[in-house]
């Protein structure tokens, strides 16, 4: 069974519309100014975690409890996130062709956790390894180790690695041994190996993995 594993955001998930529906919305219940609201945009552009709700408080004097308005932000971010229709139709054919599928993601492991079960992209994968979970990050060769034995299987054997970060995704999965599918987007840093393909979207690259399965 090949092995495929995919980034979370950007490439499963559409984060970026969903950071302003949660940020937008959390701010709004607490009745907060613009400028924190702003400051909330700006930091968690790439990856929010706990840490950055303490020094939100700090930094404007917010009185409400940090952890709570982190879980607040993680259930706001989980219901705002979508998997569109087409890629988990796309998963779904992966796993009758017998792909072995996982998702390896950076990032606080219950708000990961948590936009793969509100998507139903969790019931779709057969392991996820979540950058909290051994702090540390793509393209640190540990994640994908811990992806594969999550997946029961081993970096050994092959397989593929999809995303749309270069260095994290595409540099990381060189790094394990695996061909890559890079979705374009992000500037593509000099030196970097090139990608074995590169697409516009996942359903694209979901497709090159079905004409890749053996007969």
């Amino acid at each position: 069974m090949p092995l495929v594993l995919f980034d979370l955001d950007g490439t499963l998930v559409d984060r970026q519309s969903a950071l302003g529906d949660a940020v937008s919305t959390l701010c709004r219940a607490h009745a907060f100014p613009p400028d924190v609201e702003q400051w909330l945009v700006l930091e968690l552009a790439d990856r929010a975690n706990p840490g950055d709700f303490s020094r939100l408080c700090t930094t404007f004097g917010i009185e409400a409890p940090a952890p709570q308005l982190w879980q607040e932000y993680v259930d706001l971010m989980s219901a705002a996130v979508a998997c569109r229709p087409e890629v988990l139709e796309g998963l779904a054919r992966l796993r009758t062709a017998a792909w072995t599928i996982g998702v390896i993601t950076n990032g606080s492991g219950d708000i990961q956790r948590a936009k793969l079960a509100r998507t139903g992209v969790a019931a779709l994968v057969d392991g996820v390894a979540v950058s909290g979970d051994l702090e540390i990050r793509k393209p640190d060769l540990r994640l994908f180790e811990l992806a594969a034995t999550r997946c029961c299987v081993s970096l050994a054997d092959g397989g593929w690695m999809v995303g749309d970060n270069p260095a994290g995704d595409i540099g990381g999965g060189h790094q394990a041994g695996l061909r890559t599918i890079w979705l374009r987007g992000r500037p593509w840093p000099g030196g970097l190996p090139a990608a074995h393909h590169v697409v516009d979207d996942v359903t694209d690259a979901i497709t090159i993995l079905l004409n890749e399965t053996p007969e």
